[in-house]
């Protein structure tokens, strides 16, 4: 039986460490090392060439998961990156499927549903829950939202805005008057579905407007 050849990548000892015992009940399954930042992963890999699959921490000290799969690419190898975070954003789950993660998991991910992706992801498939996905997907459509809803100079007046200027030194720097920067205001406000200038910056926030 060909084993799956794993590196566990997390900076936090007693997670790793459980991890790696974990693993090892499996007879498909050889941790080949564990490492507690990014710049180790990298010097293992560059004198190991058979690892098949990297359990990667996103937030670790000297070099972070996503620089990790930037250099992955970089080096054109074989190893397949599983993220296994704590964040469950959709703009951190978006990011690492983008730089190259062939699944994501959170660290409460139950063990049947880790072996699952592992074997999965060693066959060269990729694998992201339906809750995962949707976080995703979510989290990508704000985007596109986001990008088109306002134009260009109501862009420039949500900025404004969300530093704190009044209406009256807003008009000001734009060099336009008090009324067509309220009529701007209106506009965002309506457009964005909120009541005031308090949600409006929270929800500009929340899809990345601002």
């Amino acid at each position: 039986m060909k084993k799956i050849k794993i590196i566990i990548a997390d900076d936090h000892e007693l997670f790793r460490n459980g991890l790696k015992e974990l693993l090892k009940k499996y007879n498909d399954i050889d941790i080949v090392d564990c490492v507690g930042d990014g710049e180790a992963f990298l010097e293992i890999i560059k004198s190991t060439k058979s690892i098949d699959i990297v359990l990667l921490d996103i937030t670790m000290p000297k070099m972070d998961g996503f620089e990790v799969l930037n250099q992955i690419k970089s080096l054109n190898t074989n190893i397949k990156p599983i993220i296994i975070s704590m964040h469950d954003d959709g703009i951190y789950i978006a990011k690492c499927a983008k730089n190259g993660a062939y699944s994501y998991l959170l660290k409460n991910t139950d063990q049947d549903e880790l072996i699952k992706v592992i074997r999965i992801v060693s066959e060269g498939k990729k694998y992201f829950s339906p809750k995962i996905s949707e976080k995703m997907i979510n989290y990508m459509s704000e985007q596109t939202i986001s990008e088109n809803i306002l134009s260009k100079k109501e862009q420039e007046v949500l900025e404004l805005i969300s530093k704190g200027l009044t209406t009256k030194e807003i008009a000001s720097k734009l060099f336009v008057s008090s009324r067509t920067i309220e009529t701007h205001r209106a506009n965002i406000i309506k457009k964005l579905e909120v009541k005031n200038t308090a949600e409006l910056i929270k929800k500009a926030t929340k899809i990345n407007l601002i």
